[in-house]
């Protein structure tokens, strides 16, 4: 298993597209305006690569990630 990564999303750049919480959803949901609330760590295989598709994802680059610990 690849090591744990955790979100940040950059709000002051995020245009509420919704992909990062859609390709991602155990690490994502959004909030009432449809912006992107990280929900936790991404833990599993599959989580790790999800979260990776989010980052990729991102039209302003507002998704980044950091390891763990």
């Amino acid at each position: 298993m690849a090591q744990a990564l955790k979100a940040t999303v950059d709000l002051s750049v995020c245009n509420g597209h919704g992909r990062c919480y859609m390709t991602a959803p155990e690490i994502f949901d959004c909030d009432d305006d449809g912006y992107p609330v990280v929900l936790g760590e991404a833990t599993t295989d599959q989580q790790i690569a999800d979260l990776t598709r989010a980052v990729n994802n991102c039209p302003e680059q507002a998704v980044s990630t950091a390891p763990v610990g």
